[in-house]
């Protein structure tokens, strides 16, 4: 390890700018393979989906509200005297 850590220190900044990208992109990778494949085997525990419905609960409360804001706009709209 030291013999690498020296070897790279003796490169010039160009080189080792490559290198640092290229090993940023290779851990961003592995980094998304990871969470990737927990992702899928999350997913598919019932568990996990029943969960993931009670969290989207709300949201489809606010969704309803905003369109029932919005229809309510529309047809005030289309209520009022010329």
């Amino acid at each position: 390890m030291r013999k690498i850590i020296h070897n790279l220190r003796q490169q010039p900044e160009e080189v080792r700018r490559h290198i640092l990208h290229i090993l940023t992109v290779i851990c961003g990778v592995v980094l998304l393979v990871f969470w990737v494949y927990s992702l899928g085997s999350n997913i598919i525990n019932s568990e996990m989906q029943a969960k993931i419905e009670e969290d989207l609960e709300p949201f489809s409360a606010l969704k309803g509200n905003i369109i029932g804001g919005y229809q309510s706009i529309i047809n005030s709209d289309l209520n009022l005297p010329e």
